[in-house]
């Protein structure tokens, strides 16, 4: 995820600061098993893919990160992966 975002940013220059930022965070965190850009890119939303029982502390400290760096708080939403799709 990290080497995809890295070829939007430089290949694409698709990507900006404030996704820089918050996969910047993500490279930190041993409990963040990749992140990226996700959609058009130009200031949208990233994704990361954090362990369960981590997202707490990570939502918590990625918002002070990135209002640091930012100036203003990001939005940050909580999602779990499913089974996929199956025959029934």
């Amino acid at each position: 995820m990290y080497a995809s975002h890295q070829s939007l940013k430089d290949l694409y220059e698709v990507s900006g600061k404030e996704l820089d930022t918050i996969v910047e965070f993500a490279l930190t965190r041993d409990d963040v098993a990749g992140a990226r850009m996700t959609g058009a890119g130009f200031g949208g939303c990233a994704i990361a893919l954090v362990k369960g029982d981590s997202f707490d502390d990570f939502s918590e400290k990625i918002i002070a990160y990135y209002t640091d760096k930012i100036g203003y708080a990001p939005s940050v939403y909580n999602s779990l992966i499913g089974d996929g799709v199956k025959e029934p």
